[in-house]
């Protein structure tokens, strides 16, 4: 029997952040991944960006992922936000000195680096591709048996396992859950005009349009969200009909474009768990939470989980405690349970607020943009929120160790 302090279920973005931030801090980890971990870094991009904000990046710096991504990504200096390509745009930008609102990086050189810094970790153990047959929790702890045979214990078991995780459906934690009824297509282009690190996010009715800059500078990712009951025409328009139609939502402003990779389309859906921890669990991202990517916070949202379970855990242990204590898990419960809902909330809002059709509707909407504009204190909220610097933040989101 391997004993380690921490299980984690899910070698994910999340879930091995989580590992290789604990045994930064001398707490030993098993990474159970069902995946073949060479399959999800094969050369080629597939389309798929994540922005990194600025909050989450301090915290990939202070465990070390962050030096290997150096150079890799295209910062975001600037967000555009309008209601289609109306007059009455929000504008926002980092004052000079203040550093980037964020950073784009495929999700691939993600992988890559977390995979590098994983292989580097002393106390963290992959399980890799491996699966857990049975799973025992109880007062004493987490016992579980592996499909390679391998037998783990823990005082904790931590599931990042994804939107559909099984081990927090096994626990019987409640999940409140709806369908969107659209459909996300993802890709890049090329354009014509550099994208001056800017981001766009241009709402339609039917869902919101967004250009996110990537390296070099005439590059940019595409999130489009359509109805669900029109995505099937538009994923079978050809590679020039499908620019043209895209062409039309970015009013031509970047030039002539093309395409750089494949087009892919995923379904859009909310989740949120009733409570993320139970006897010796705790849920961190998807698992835990699921949003509408109309903000690019979907994978922030998890990271700020584990920067504050890494704390909650690590303070906890320096006093004597198991890391599966119920006093720390009700801490980290309350402590993520404000910012999770909040953002959940606002992000379903907008969806929802610009998905109404009509004149009147879109007045509306670009009075509240025009608002925000102008008001300094609302805008400043606005952009520390999109850095993930509001609230009570854990030690890690400001680039120091626990």
């Amino acid at each position: 029997m391997q004993r380690f302090d921490v299980i984690i279920l899910g070698g994910g973005l999340v879930g091995l952040t989580l590992g290789i931030a604990l045994t930064r801090h001398g707490v030993t980890c098993a990474v159970v991944d069902p995946a073949n971990a060479d399959a999800a870094i094969a050369p080629g991009f597939d389309g798929r960006v994540s922005a990194i904000a600025s909050a989450t990046w301090n915290m990939l710096s202070a465990i070390g992922v962050g030096a290997k991504m150096e150079g890799k990504g295209c910062p975001i200096e600037r967000i555009w936000v309008s209601d289609g390509l109306k007059p009455g745009a929000l504008d926002f930008v980092t004052p000079e000195g203040d550093g980037a609102m964020g950073i784009m990086f495929e999700n691939r050189e993600l992988r890559i680096a977390l995979r590098d810094a994983a292989k580097e970790a002393d106390g963290l153990t992959l399980f890799q591709p491996d699966r857990a047959v049975t799973v025992n929790r109880d007062a004493d702890g987490v016992t579980m048996t592996l499909s390679s045979g391998a037998e783990l214990s823990g005082a904790l078991l931590v599931a990042a396992e994804g939107r559909n995780s099984p081990t927090r459906d096994a626990a019987g934690m409640r999940v409140a859950r709806w369908s969107y009824e659209h459909v996300g297509m993802v890709t890049a282009i090329e354009h014509e005009v550099p994208h001056a690190n800017t981001a766009y996010e241009i709402f339609y009715p039917g869902g919101p349009f967004a250009l996110l800059p990537m390296q070099p500078g005439n590059r940019s990712a595409i999130v489009w969200t359509v109805p669900a009951k029109h995505a099937p025409a538009m994923l079978a328009l050809s590679d020039r009909a499908w620019l043209a139609e895209a062409q039309k939502r970015m009013g031509g402003f970047l030039g002539e474009i093309s395409l750089v990779s494949p087009r892919s389309s995923y379904p859009l859906g909310f989740h949120h768990a009733a409570s993320i921890t139970d006897t010796r669990l705790a849920l961190v991202g998807d698992a835990a939470h699921g949003i509408h990517p109309i903000a690019g916070q979907g994978l922030n949202l998890g990271l700020r989980d584990v920067a504050t379970l890494t704390q909650v855990l690590v303070e906890g242990m320096r006093l004597g405690l198991d890391p599966g204590d119920a006093q720390l898990l009700t801490r980290y419960k309350r402590w993520r349970s404000l910012d999770t809902l909040s953002v959940a909330v606002s992000t379903d809002g907008l969806v929802r607020l610009f998905d109404m059709h009509g004149k009147l509707p879109s007045a509306i909407r670009r009075f509240g943009l025009g608002a925000v504009q102008k008001l300094t204190p609302l805008k400043d909220w606005f952009m520390a929120e999109a850095r993930g610097e509001s609230g009570a933040l854990p030690k890690l989101l400001l680039g120091e160790a626990v």
